[in-house]
């Protein structure tokens, strides 16, 4: 291992079990079912919806492995003391910068994500792309089934709960809830069926819909992200 491994894993381990695990913990008094459904080694890619900024923490806490999420580049070049300790806190918690100030904006993220998942590790996504301005689930982006179609790898939706809308006055009041749910079938889905592509990640949200209750709404959240179609 290089010593710039070295320093990555140091970094996962300080921000994930020091800083922000102990804070989740007791912010959210999570609970977590369906653990077994996410496999400890080998390429997976988990898929969240999307209603507050600690969901991608909640689902590298559940993981039991590390999750790598693509986040903007921005994060990691501020200048000074604070953007350090934002280009450490995000490298230790598995974001990986993407820059996406070229012509196709899904690109580079699509590039990032496959190599990930080659290297047999666990990319975390959240399909809506941003996070849900008034709590209902928006359309999913196709970025995820892509990728799992040309790669092979498994696709394991997460369902969150009651990560959003919580303070200092009612954090006590209501817990949050991460169901994971069994892997997705997208056995005969080839990566130019598009049509087909496009049904999976519907199935993909409705299952994780059926278990938040969210309502739904068919169009995309703004500013988009990687994987539209």
């Amino acid at each position: 291992m290089s010593i710039q491994e070295l320093r990555e894993q140091f970094r996962y381990r300080v921000a994930r079990f020091l800083l922000i695990g102990p804070f989740l913990f007791i912010w959210g008094r999570p609970k977590t079912t369906g653990r077994h459904n996410i496999p400890r080694h080998g390429a997976v890619i988990l898929t969240a919806n999307h209603l507050a900024i600690t969901d991608s923490f909640y689902v590298v806490q559940c993981a039991r492995r590390r999750v790598f999420f693509l986040a903007k580049s921005d994060y990691f070049t501020q200048p000074g003391l604070k953007g350090k300790f934002k280009k450490t806190f995000f490298s230790g918690m598995g974001q990986i910068p993407v820059d996406r100030s070229g012509g196709d904006a899904s690109s580079p993220a699509i590039v990032a994500a496959t190599k990930i998942v080659e290297a047999g590790e666990a990319w975390g996504i959240h399909p809506e792309g941003t996070r849900s301005p008034d709590g209902r689930m928006y359309k999913g982006k196709t970025g995820a089934i892509r990728v799992a179609v040309a790669t092979g790898s498994p696709v394991v939706p997460i369902a969150l709960r009651n990560t959003a809308d919580r303070n200092w006055r009612n954090f006590w009041r209501s817990r949050v809830y991460i169901d994971i749910l069994p892997a997705m079938d997208l056995s005969g889905i080839g990566p130019d069926d598009h049509d087909k592509i496009r049904a999976a990640t519907d199935d993909m949200m409705a299952a994780i819909r059926a278990k938040t209750g969210q309502e739904y709404v068919n169009v995309y959240t703004k500013p988009g992200s990687a994987g539209a179609k």
